[in-house]
């Protein structure tokens, strides 16, 4: 039976460096032209192709005071070390596109009350940049983000210590509203002392209550704690359970427009305010971010500033 060898080829990077520098001499023309672009000394770039003509047995360059000259191996070598730096050219430039321009998919949650936001947010992004491409989960549960392959989630309010990044991207006011119907009931609340007594809808807090800290036009603050009557952690649904009469609300600025425009919900006390709801944009990564998420994160921002109902 015929034995048939393999002879095993193996490089290390000091051939590799050896042969980048060779590239070099060769494009620049000269030791000290190639010296001066990789600032180095001459005599380095020497003993670099010294190393390298010692290394592998063969004569590279015809060494002269004036002339530098190419003997027959290092014409060959020269061709594969210049695809060589080539290649490693386009590998820095690719490295450089993943840093600098948005591409692949970008995997983003949003709450339901702020989904409509995305689209107009993102869309000059999606437009300028083909090779970037978008799958948005709607959901208001606090979704893993690993799990669920998720690169960029818009959250709201106050944000636990998860160990994700976060980013605040806003403020987003909270208007204390109620239906007419419902008033027209209980009457109009006239101080925030008298808030307590009203039924309200809140998000959940584990059978907790909603502690509300509320400052008036002279500067007045008053500070009262409510028991929800009603939770849910859908902002939409917190909005219409307060459209059809059923307490008080804090509804989120940026959606209580058409409500308020149509007379479908009133502001109580409107003169007193409440501290405006933290949005944040929350990545896995918290060291430096891709291009996609960095881009996203910038265009919902500067959307999301312009926008009436928020604050920075």
């Amino acid at each position: 039976m015929q034995r048939t060898s393999c002879v095993k080829l193996s490089f290390t990077m000091d051939d590799l460096k050896q042969f980048a520098l060779f590239a070099e001499v060769v494009r620049a023309g000269s030791l000290s032209a190639a010296a001066r672009h990789l600032g180095i000394s001459t005599s380095a770039v020497s003993q670099q192709l010294r190393a390298l003509e010692q290394r592998h047995g063969v004569t590279l360059l015809h060494r002269s005071t004036r002339k530098l000259g190419l003997t027959e191996a290092g014409r060959n070598l020269a061709e594969h070390c210049a695809a060589l730096a080539a290649t490693a050219t386009r590998a820095r430039q690719q490295l450089a596109l993943a840093r600098d321009a948005p591409e692949g998919e970008l995997r983003m949650s949003a709450p339901v009350g702020f989904a409509r936001c995305v689209a107009p947010a993102l869309a000059p992004l999606l437009a300028d940049h083909a090779a970037l491409r978008l799958h948005l989960e709607i959901d208001d549960r606090m979704i893993d983000l690993v799990d669920a392959r998720i690169d960029l989630a818009i959250r709201v309010g106050e944000m636990a210590d998860s160990g994700w990044s976060a980013r605040r991207l806003c403020g987003v006011a909270l208007l204390l509203c109620a239906a007419p119907a419902y008033l027209a009931r209980t009457g109009q609340p006239q101080s925030p002392r008298e808030l307590p007594a009203h039924q309200w809808i809140a998000p959940p807090r584990g059978g907790r209550a909603l502690p509300v800290q509320m400052t008036g036009p002279d500067g007045a603050v008053e500070a009262i704690e409510v028991a929800p009557r009603i939770t849910s952690n859908s902002q939409i649904s917190l909005q219409q359970l307060c459209v059809s009469g059923l307490g008080l609300a804090f509804v989120v600025g940026t959606e209580a427009d058409e409500d308020l425009r149509a007379q479908r919900l009133v502001q109580v006390l409107p003169e007193w305010r409440v501290p405006p709801m933290p949005l944040w944009a929350v990545t896995p990564q918290r060291d430096a971010k891709p291009a996609k998420v960095r881009h996203a994160i910038a265009a919902l921002q500067a959307y999301l500033r312009g926008f009436p109902g928020t604050s920075d």
